[in-house]
């Protein structure tokens, strides 16, 4: 018997990272499957060996999770990196909020981390500042490239397990190469056992920096787009999920969280309602108006989709 830590799945093998003996090629028992438990990338598990020479072995138990993620699958979280370009593509602003509902919601702290920062005046670094440092989230500005400022994103990282994710030509994967350059060497070893070569990521990957710290390499996440308004948790190790509704959204905004409570309305959509501390929280210049104006998009949004549920 031995004890690892799931570093991914793919078409029904698990594939083990056993601290000092290498990566083992797992089924997983049946009856987790009846238990309606799933392993997830991020899993401590214990395995019974089948094959020392070839590293194979069965799933036997999957230990208590500290939590677990729908978007993407993983288990074990301490927080999410999400990476943005600052140029080349120009950010999406709205969808880097988007996804921040979706870790707030499931309650895993967020740090955002701005690629490509030798590319952009200092006053676009600002702009950026200013809005995010505002609303708590703490923010990285870096060139994966050059290498300037990643240091400072590794002691973020370090004793922590932290999913990283973003959109396409955000820079990850060059990220991920200058934090962990021997991550091809595990990646490599996986690749001879499935028969495939490593190119773009299709497949949630946990990655070790060192013997406390872990990253998972994730799918990027433009899909998520199109429906983080509806944004899943998953409860307790079942498939049962939360949607975000409008009336709860304003929970999701960390700078919001001081003020909603002082409107003048019980309720507040903080959309036109008179006294509304957080749309005068805007105009003096305390939340920032483009967050604030997502917020009123998503909001919206939710609201007519909640309407179109109701027609028969």
């Amino acid at each position: 018997m031995r004890q690892g830590r799931i570093i991914k799945g793919i078409a029904g093998f698990y594939y083990v990272r056993a601290a000092g003996s290498g990566i083992y090629e797992c089924k997983a028992k049946g009856v987790f499957r009846s238990q309606n438990c799933r392993p997830l990338p991020g899993d401590e598990v214990c395995i019974d060996v089948i094959s020392e020479e070839e590293m194979t072995g069965n799933i036997t138990e999957i230990l208590p999770r500290k939590n677990t993620l729908i978007r993407p699958a993983v288990a074990n979280v301490d927080q999410a990196a999400v990476v943005f370009a600052l140029a080349s593509p120009k950010p999406n602003f709205n969808l880097l909020d988007r996804f921040l509902i979706v870790m707030e919601q499931q309650r895993v702290p967020s740090v955002i981390c701005m690629n490509k920062s030798d590319l952009v005046p200092a006053g676009d670094i600002d702009a950026v500042r200013e809005i995010y440092g505002a609303a708590g989230y703490p923010i990285y500005f870096f060139s994966a490239e050059t290498g300037e400022g990643v240091s400072a994103l590794r002691a973020q990282l370090q004793g922590r397990t932290s999913t990283v994710a973003g959109p396409s030509g955000s820079g990850k994967s060059t990220l991920i190469n200058r934090l962990a350059p021997h991550a091809c060497m595990e990646t490599g070893e996986v690749s001879k056992k499935i028969g495939r070569g490593r190119h773009t990521t299709r497949h949630s990957e946990l990655i070790a920096l060192d013997e406390d710290t872990f990253i998972f390499d994730t799918p990027g996440f433009s899909s998520l787009a199109a429906d983080c308004c509806n944004a899943m948790a998953q409860q307790a190790g079942t498939e049962e999920i939360l949607p975000v509704e409008e009336d709860t959204l304003d929970r999701f905004f960390p700078e919001f969280l001081n003020l909603i409570g002082n409107c003048r309305f019980r309720g507040c959509s903080h959309l036109s309602e008179p006294g509304c501390v957080v749309r005068a929280a805007v105009e003096n210049g305390r939340v920032s108006r483009s967050r604030y104006e997502d917020y009123v998009q998503i909001y919206r949004e939710l609201h007519d989709k909640r309407k179109y549920r109701r027609i028969p």
